[in-house]
Formats: C-alpha cells, structure tokens, sequence
C-alpha cells in the first residue's frame, strides 16, 4: 500500500487527486495538506473532494511515513518542495507547470536523491500523442509546416502550457532541430512568408476548457491533425496517481511519464 501526500489539497487538481487516490485499492491518503490558515484546514477530505468522508483532515503537516508526494502546485513552491523530499527521503511526483530551467535544475537535483516524476500532462492520452508527433514528424520531415494550437480555461496562468510546448519539444527532436531557436509564440503584423523550419504556437485561454491540443501537419494539397482534448481533469490525477505507484521503492533518478507507461524504446 503506497502512502501518498497531496499539496495544494483544496486546489482543482487537488481534488481530483484525492478522488484519484481514494479509488486506487493499492494507494492510501496520508496527507492532504494546505497552507497554514488556509479556511479549509480541519475540513475532511473525502467531503471537499465530493466523495464519502476519508476520515483524513486538510492541514498543514506532511505524515512522516509519507512515501509519495504528489505536487501540482506553483513552480517556486514546487522546487523548494523537490528539496525536502530529498532531505525526507521521499519520492515525488509533479504536474507543476510553467517550471523555468532553475525550478526544473532543482528537480533533477532532488532525482540525484530520490526518485522523481516530472511530466508537463500525466495523462495517458497525451503522452501517446508526444509518441505520435514524434513519428510523424519524423514521416512528413522538412515537408509541411509544424504549428501547436492549445486552449485552457482562463484561470492557467502559464502560456504555452507546458503540454503544448512538451509536443514542440518531440516534433524538434525528431526534426533535429533546437525548439530555443525554431519557436514562433505568435504572429501578429507584416510578418513575411512562413519560414518552413520554424514550429509555431498559438494560445487560447477562455472559459472553462479542461485542456485542448493539436499538432497540425500542413502541406502542400493535404493535412494530418493529432489532437488531444480533456473532458475532464480525472484523466491526469489518474495518471499522476498511476506515476506514484510506480514510482515507490524505484532508484533515485528523473524520469517522465513515458518511462512510467513504457512507451520510451
């Protein structure tokens, strides 16, 4: 039975990871945690999240025999969380997005430690597509253009998401190109014509979309459009949840989602 702590317990995420978790018959619920003060300290767990009580309070204490800790909070927050499960001993498990290279340095840091999972989308959907783009790109070549459309609901502060530049990052590997240098984040004014080497994004944030991404592949007389859409965010507690299992009692090291789903060749 793997002991799990949630961060940011009262959070949309961290209530779809409680629900995640309470139905997994191998993970047990050991801390749903908030910040001191936070109004939903004392509340149970199992009745924010919308399930039958857990018999678990929100608060602000990490359980000492947790063994995973799962975080989908902020990036700052997450690499000072990176380090004390290193000095804990814990694994980690993190959904964060928007991380820069210094929050992500502190990841593989912690990985030296204990074992960590870091993925932009947990979902088993997504991270076929990063297999997808990668073999199509590698298919179509120099032949059409690459541009990565993505929408979220108004409330995501990062953009592109992190999925969406995750699907960058696989159609330029595959290309052998270096995204740093190729990537258009839109286009406005006299702009030219579109140089074919580039990989474009473009960003919607509205309402209450759970999460949308496409890879479109245009050619000359023909398309290809592999898309991903979110109904829910079930979907990547459930895959954040699969990722601590696996990650229990593995070796120190960074690993994604991919390794988690054995999709890496």
């Amino acid at each position: 039975m793997t002991r799990i702590a949630i961060l940011g317990a009262n959070g949309r995420m961290g209530k779809a990871l409680i629900r995640a978790v309470a139905q997994q018959d191998k993970a047990r619920l050991v801390t749903a945690q908030v910040r001191p003060g936070n109004a939903f300290v004392g509340i149970d767990a199992g009745t924010l999240a919308g399930i039958d009580p857990l018999g678990l309070a929100l608060g602000p204490e990490l359980d000492p025999d947790t063994q995973v800790v799962i975080d989908f909070t902020a990036p700052d927050n997450t690499a000072l969380v990176a380090k004390a499960c290193a000095e804990r001993g814990q694994a980690l498990v993190v959904g964060t997005t928007g991380l820069d290279a210094q929050h992500k340095a502190a990841l593989a840091e912690a990985a030296k430690s204990v074992p960590v999972v870091f993925a932009p989308n947990m979902s088993v959907g997504v991270n076929l597509l990063l297999g997808l783009v990668s073999l199509a790109s590698k298919v179509l070549g120099d032949s059409v253009d690459i541009e990565v459309l993505e929408a979220h609901h108004r409330h995501k502060k990062d953009a592109p998401s992190g999925t969406a530049l995750a699907l960058g990052e696989a159609a330029a590997q595959a290309l052998g190109r270096d995204l740093a240098q190729c990537a258009v984040y839109g286009r406005e004014g006299i702009t030219g014509e579109r140089d074919r080497q580039t990989i474009g994004f473009a960003t919607v944030r509205a309402g209450d979309i759970i999460g949308e991404h496409t890879v479109l592949f245009a050619g000359d007389g023909e398309r290809i459009e592999l898309t991903h859409k979110a109904h829910n965010r079930e979907t990547f507690a459930t895959g954040a949840v699969r990722a601590a299992l696996w990650l229990n009692g593995r070796a120190p090291g960074l690993y994604d989602m991919q390794d988690v789903l054995g999709l890496k060749a």
